[in-house]
């Protein structure tokens, strides 16, 4: 791998954000042809193209799709003859699929109900023209499952959702035999041995533990299982349905929770189980798929490979080589052979050479609780007294993983420390780090972002007069709350469909969501409790807007389903009264986060713009801006 220039060359947020020119590669069952995102239209669309027996591209790339709103965010075979797709509607996440045939002709909207989400619930490898969908027609806050022709568009109910049921599973053959149910703060594992039988309740847990199906046995009589039942972590067991208890432990690990297992469909073995403690790894059970791992890992040194796409004779297989300073080259790979042919870099224009290394980092919060994250430096800057831009992330029950980000090489690019700290509850830490987040939105959660700041300038790598905070959702609520309750702390804030208000975000989910909602008051706070009522409104920035003398940049979707536009209207409407710097970009097209191309480009030109203006050095530090 390259080494960072000393003085990298400055490039464009229109270079960083642009579409990829041919992106989301996959190969059909058969083998015989791959499928791509490309730009048609001004939008990026499916694209079809053959290939020979040696991985060689044959004739041109057809479009299968023309659409003119929105960019297609993803794609799936189903069989050799057609291919699904979502898309939604100016960003309302109410996704609807779609099937269009491989050798041409219009697509087909499989759930053409307006204001309907849709999902697939399984493809039926073995069924050429039928699929298992699940959507919420005919009961906004609930999902049915439904089996759907995928030629004609014929859709017959297998089963109706009686009000509870969160989640559906299927066994091999694609019989629907599992369910997970949720009163709102308890999960109830719901079983049957046959579609002939109702679904009988097996196990109730408090929403704490975890006894999550990943997928059947493959004689389809056991499940395999993510628990945390009676432990700290996540760990893989198999699990027996008729007495539910997890049996025998098929992985653990004593730092961090198992994130999944994966499978041989055609040979029936499990192949590895994966966790990420700074990266991801895989520890494996399968000579075979360690064999093909090995030589991957000797082909491509230096990069992350992940197999996203194979045949259904598990012989050849789409995989991706990445890092920290590049989204790296897709390539087809022969597992016979060992074969790979490059299919493109995913952004050429993009010298990993220029970007930034991502840094796993750790430090202590002011409670001793161990945090970890990533520090990213501009390239051939000296680590000293640095702008900084710390950057939360959203959930925020998720986390930040090692990789490339457009966002963190912008920033870097322009001279700025990137800070991305996984504060208590993100999650892949295990349960007690999860739950030590519980009621503490604006309290020891933003508390760990500080700390983290302070670390950084305690060792002389920030320059505490030029810290600016960025982030999005549950990042752009901490970026609110920092401004609010910190407000010496920054220098410049950018709020990205962030939360405003407990109060509001709780009133306004998504239908979908309503029966998560008393899950939700545990873990947030519940507006019907004195206590919390008062704790809420405590640790709603949008109060104690007047405490805010932050320059502010707000950036918010008006379709946004999670995060409604009256969250940022409120905030941005409090400082105008007072006269605080604050910058407002609404987009009326967007929902939660900003999807089509222009649009991030005028978000984050205007981030450009805003902390070159307010993370400059000051008149007495002589070398102009960073």
């Amino acid at each position: 791998m390259n080494q960072s220039n000393a003085t990298p060359r400055h490039y464009t947020v229109r270079e960083l954000f642009r579409k990829p020119d041919r992106s989301q590669f996959s190969i059909s069952p058969d083998g015989r042809h791959l499928s791509f995102l490309a730009r048609h239209q001004g939008r990026q669309n499916i694209f079809v193209q053959a290939i020979d027996a040696d991985g060689n591209l044959l004739g041109e790339a057809r479009p299968l799709t023309g659409e003119t709103e929105r960019d297609l965010p993803f794609h799936t075979w189903k069989g050799n003859a057609h291919i699904l797709y979502i898309k939604d509607f100016g960003g309302d996440e109410n996704f609807h699929v779609l099937s269009v045939p491989v050798d041409g002709g219009e697509p087909l909207d499989l759930t053409p109900y307006p204001g309907v989400r849709a999902e697939v619930l399984d493809d039926l490898e073995d069924d050429e023209r039928h699929i298992l969908l699940s959507h919420n027609k005919r009961d906004p806050q609930v999902f049915d499952v439904l089996r759907v022709d995928v030629v004609t568009g014929e859709s017959v109910q297998i089963a109706e959702n009686p009000g509870n049921v969160m989640s559906w599973g299927t066994d091999h053959a694609g019989r629907l035999r599992v369910a997970s149910a949720s009163d709102g703060v308890n999960t109830t594992l719901l079983y049957r041995d046959t579609e002939d039988e109702p679904f009988r309740p097996i196990l109730t847990t408090d929403f704490r533990d975890t006894v999550s199906p990943l997928f059947f046995t493959f004689d389809d009589a056991r499940l395999y299982v993510q628990s945390n039942r009676g432990r700290d972590k996540l760990a893989i067991f198999e699990f027996d349905p008729h007495t539910a208890q997890e049996g025998k432990l098929v992985f653990e690990h004593g730092e961090v929770d198992v994130g999944g297992l994966g499978y041989s469909r055609r040979r029936r073995v499990l192949t590895a189980a994966w966790y990420t403690d700074w990266k991801t790894r895989r520890h494996f059970f399968d000579a075979r798929s360690e064999q093909i791992h090995a030589d991957l890992e000797r082909q491509l040194p230096g990069y992350e490979h992940h197999v996203t796409s194979i045949t259904r004779d598990e012989t050849r297989m789409i995989v991706s080589a990445s890092s920290d300073r590049t989204t790296g080259t897709r390539y087809l790979y022969d597992s016979n052979t060992g074969k790979l042919v490059s299919l493109g870099q995913i952004l050429p224009w993009l010298d990993e050479a220029d970007m930034a290394p991502m840094q796993p980092v750790s430090f202590t919060s002011r409670d001793g609780l161990q945090l970890h994250g990533y520090l990213t430096l501009p390239p051939g800057a000296e680590a000293r007294d640095l702008p900084l831009v710390v950057n939360p992330h959203g959930g925020p029950w998720t986390r930040d993983v090692w990789g490339f980000n457009p966002e963190v090489q912008l920033l870097a690019n322009r001279g700025y420390a990137v800070l991305q700290i996984n504060f208590r509850g993100s999650t892949g830490y295990g349960r007690k780090f999860w739950e030590a987040s519980f009621k503490q939105w604006g309290r020891t959660m933003q508390n760990d972002i500080d700390d983290g700041v302070d670390w950084l300038v305690a060792q002389g790598i920030a320059d505490p007069r030029r810290v600016a905070i960025y982030g999005g959702s549950y990042g752009g609520y901490a970026v609110l709350a920092g401004v609010a309750f910190t407000p010496e702390r920054y220098a410049a804030a950018i709020d990205y469909v962030g939360v405003s208000n407990l109060f509001t975000l709780l009133e306004t989910i998504p239908a979908y969501w309503k029966p998560m909602l008393d899950m939700l008051y545990e873990m947030i706070g519940n507006p019907n409790d004195e206590n919390d009522r008062k704790a809420m409104h405590d640790a709603s920035p949008v109060f104690f807007a007047d405490r805010i003398r932050t320059p502010l940049l707000v950036a918010q979707g008006a379709n946004d389903p999670r995060v409604k536009q009256a969250e940022s209207d409120q905030i941005v409407e409090a400082l105008r009264k007072r006269g605080v710097d604050v910058a407002y970009l609404l987009k009326e097209n967007e929902g939660h986060g900003f999807h089509n191309e222009e649009n991030r480009f005028d978000f984050y030109e205007a981030m450009e713009a805003f902390l070159a203006k307010h993370l400059a050095k000051p008149p007495a530090q002589a070398g102009g801006q960073p």
